[in-house]
Order: C-alpha cells, then sequence, then structure tokens
C-alpha cells in the first residue's frame, strides 16, 4: 500500500470515520486498526488509554502510513498530545474538527456534547469550546454504543433511552455527537432535540481537514486492510451494523503491539 492514512479505534465506531474519510479520498489506501481485544475505552483509566493508543501509533507509523487519525473520541481527548509528540508524521483526533464545526454552525453560542463517560469526563469538549466563550452542556451516553452494536438503532428502545440522556439538556442549537457510533442514531438524536439543533458529526469535520491536508493520491480506488486485536468474524459481524467492512481483515495479537516507551 503506498500513500496511506492509517486509523484506529477502540473498536468499530471508528469505521464511521474511515467511511467518511474515503468519500473525501476515494483514491487513498487506508490501514485501520481496531482494538478490540481492550475495547472499551471509555471506562479505562487515561493513563492505560494513552498506553495503548502509543502502541497502536507505533505501530502504524511503522508501517509507513502518512498521516494518524485518531478515529476515537476517547484516545482523542486524553492521548493526542503524547501522539503529535511521538510520531513522525501528522495526526489528527476528532475532537478539535467537531469543535471548529460546531462553533460555525452555532447562532446562539449555546452548545452541547454528549459521548461516553471518559470523553465527556476529560472535558476535553468543554475546554474547547468554554475556550471560544460558548455555553456548554455535556451528558455521557454510555449505553448508546450497545444500542447500535445491538442493530437496535432505530428502536423504540433507543429512542427512549436517547430521550432520556437528553431529558436535562437546556437550550442550545448545535450538539456534537462525540462518539463515533452516535452518527447511526442520528434520526432518534433529532427527532429528540428537533430540528432546530444542528447535529455535528465528528467523523465528517475530521475527514473534510484531513483530505484538505492531504488531497487524493493516485489513479484507482484505494485499498483499505483492517487489523484486528480481538476476533476477527467478532469484529465483522459488528461492523455490518455500521455498513460494514470493506478490504481484507488481519487478527493482529495484542502481544505483536510494540510495548510503549517508558
Amino acid at each position: 500500500m503506498s500513500h496511506a492514512i492509517g486509523v484506529f479505534d477502540s473498536g468499530v465506531g471508528g469505521l464511521t470515520v474511515l467511511q467518511a474519510l474515503r468519500r473525501k479520498m476515494p483514491r487513498r489506501d487506508f490501514v485501520y486498526l481496531g482494538d478490540t481485544a481492550r475495547v472499551p475505552y471509555g471506562r479505562k483509566p487515561p493513563e492505560m488509554v494513552v498506553e495503548f493508543a502509543s502502541e497502536i501509533a507505533d505501530f502504524l507509523c511503522g508501517m509507513g502510513v502518512e498521516g494518524l487519525v485518531v478515529a476515537c473520541n476517547t484516545a482523542s481527548a486524553v492521548a493526542l498530545p503524547a501522539l503529535a509528540e511521538r510520531c513522525p508524521v501528522p495526526v489528527w483526533g476528532v475532537i478539535d474538527p467537531g469543535v471548529e464545526a460546531a462553533a460555525r454552525v452555532t447562532r446562539t453560542g449555546s452548545v452541547g456534547v454528549i459521548g461516553t463517560k471518559g470523553t465527556i469526563g476529560s472535558r476535553a469538549y468543554q475546554r474547547r469550546l468554554e475556550a471560544r466563550g460558548l455555553r456548554v452542556w455535556a451528558q455521557a451516553c454510555p449505553m448508546l454504543v450497545h444500542v447500535v452494536e445491538e442493530g437496535l438503532v432505530d428502536s423504540e428502545e433507543a429512542r427512549l433511552l436517547v430521550g432520556q440522556y437528553l431529558s436535562g439538556r437546556p437550550e442550545m442549537d448545535a450538539l456534537i455527537l462525540g462518539c463515533t457510533h452516535y452518527p447511526l442514531l442520528r434520526h432518534a438524536l433529532q427527532d429528540a432535540v428537533g430540528p432546530g439543533v444542528a447535529l455535528v458529526d465528528s467523523a465528517e469535520a475530521v475527514a473534510e481537514v484531513v483530505s484538505n491536508a492531504f488531497g487524493e493520491a493516485g489513479g484507482v480506488p484505494g485499498r483499505v486492510v483492517h487489523f484486528v486485536t480481538g476476533d476477527p468474524v467478532a469484529f465483522a459481524h459488528t461492523a455490518k451494523v455500521i455498513g460494514g467492512v470493506e478490504g481484507e481483515i488481519i487478527p493482529l495479537p495484542v502481544g505483536e503491539l510494540q510495548p510503549s516507551a517508558q
């Protein structure tokens, strides 16, 4: 693979980011790594997430990728500075592009953000939004990932959960979907907040930034290779909910990832 871009997530949610990147850059090669053996990151200590992300970054950079996309909100929240310092290639997370997009679309200056416990607890979105003078409401929605991966995005259970999580929200006109699974719940989320609230998809935002930086490459459709630290069959099965996978799926035992430098 040539001129490849590396993308990683703790599981399958980052495939929404990969799909957005491929729509913008259909002739680019991509290497995706799903760390399904150690999912989820959202409930793990920040130091552990930094260690996992560093191992993965070393592996992908060792393959010669030209850029690295951290397609995981939790890892973007806690590990991005360490990865930017560690990696010899450009590194993007999903948080800053999402913040930029929300700042562009809000008219009232009141923005919401939903995500995992780890992402919301890190205050990564909140700090960046508040630094821009915006009013921020944040809510952890830990059960929504399970709803997506069980294929229940259009179910009554999904709508009840979304309604419960968003019931305490103030007036706002933009809501950041701070987890890569959440765009698949767009219909339930939009119904809950109403048509006057713009849903900000960080996957689309980061794809715009990366495509502007890299542009296209080659003249034929790009290829994708997936490395999976857990069961590749389970990965493929769960990925069907998010739209499936294109390209080879290669098992990668966690022990083969390079240990982080201490």
